[in-house]
Parts: C-alpha cells; sequence; structure tokens
C-alpha cells in the first residue's frame, strides 16, 4: 500500500464510519485505517465491481463485508471510493459508503 500513496497523500474515512476523518500521509493511512481493519476486523474486505476513470480521477465501486471481532457481527455495505491520481500514486481518496450498514457490525448484541 505505501507504495500506491503519494507520500502527502490524503486518505477521507466518511463520517460515521468507524475510522471517520481525513488521514494525511501514508503512515497516518496505514496506522489510523489499515492496522485498524487488520486488527479490530475478522475476514474485512473491500470487493470492488467497477471503476470508472475520468483524466486524473478513478471512481471504485463495490462492496465491504466482515465480522466486527468486539460484537462478532458481521456486515456487508456498499461503497464508492473517488480517488485522484498524480503521478502514477494516489494522491487523496475519499470515502462514500453505507455507514448504517457498518454501525449495526459495532453494537453490541441486544441494541
Amino acid at each position: 500500500m505505501l507504495a500506491a500513496l503519494a507520500p502527502d497523500a490524503a486518505w477521507t474515512e466518511a463520517e460515521g464510519f468507524p475510522y471517520a476523518g481525513t488521514y494525511v500521509g501514508a503512515h497516518a493511512i496505514i496506522s489510523g485505517v489499515f492496522r485498524r481493519l487488520a486488527t479490530e476486523w475478522t475476514g474485512y474486505r473491500a470487493d470492488v465491481h467497477t471503476y470508472l476513470e475520468d483524466g486524473d480521477r478513478v471512481a471504485a465501486f463495490g462492496v465491504y463485508s466482515g465480522t466486527y471481532k468486539a460484537t462478532g457481527k458481521s456486515m456487508r455495505a456498499n461503497f464508492a471510493h473517488l480517488y485522484l491520481v498524480k503521478d502514477g500514486k494516489i494522491a487523496s481518496m475519499t470515502q462514500y459508503v453505507d455507514t448504517a450498514m457498518v454501525q449495526k457490525a459495532l453494537e453490541p448484541a441486544g441494541r
């Protein structure tokens, strides 16, 4: 992942997503998003089914899935990512996701 990111890349996770906010720089993105996905979820996946390109912008559409370890609940949520690519590297990413589906997996049993 580090090889794909520009050194000053900005990565914006959607409001309502567990890791909401903007992370700047490859190491902040890895620790703030990807390391957490790898340690807080079992079988977390982002399966892309469609890419659309328009110059330096690329949109990816797909489905997230996984089981949140703290609750044992699984989820499937549709997503879209909008990437800005400069000099062959990801300069920015903005996430759009059905956060209601993700939030259900975070809620403890009985809620």
